[in-house]
């Protein structure tokens, strides 16, 4: 493989690359916690919003309503919780990423638990005739 000649043209050829990409895209403006939706939200220069549940987010499970609100942007891509020691992408969280493989796994899984309780309850409404047809 021969060696890569990197020219002054090319820096600049890339820099006005990305400065355009960057003017066409929304650009994160603010960040805040919202308490009473206990969302994070994302403000973008656009006027577009981005809000994610905060508790659904690995490392802020357990957080404090005010740790919570610590919340800052980390440049234009990430946020960060510094007591807390979090740090995210936006771009990942709008993709659904809010943790670890094994965090996904494991909150996927909680909804899918078969305890006797909610067997039961299973039960209990199939014997009702099962959930109500939707109405269109």
């Amino acid at each position: 493989m021969g060696e890569v000649i990197f020219e002054d043209r090319h820096y600049r050829e890339a820099t006005l690359k990305g400065d355009a990409e960057r003017a066409r895209a929304p650009v994160p403006s603010s960040v805040r916690f919202d308490e009473p939706s206990g969302r994070i939200v994302v403000d973008f220069t656009n006027g577009a919003a981005f809000m994610v549940p905060a508790r659904s987010i690995q490392g802020l499970e357990n957080a404090t309503p005010g740790q919570l609100a610590e919340v800052e942007l980390l440049g234009e891509t990430g946020l960060h919780w510094e007591t807390l020691d979090v740090d995210f992408t936006i771009l990942g969280l709008m993709k659904g990423i809010f943790g670890t493989a094994k965090f996904m796994d494991a909150q996927r899984r909680g909804g899918q638990s078969r305890s006797a309780a909610k067997i039961e309850a299973s039960r209990s409404n199939g014997a009702k005739g099962g959930r109500p047809r939707k109405i269109s």
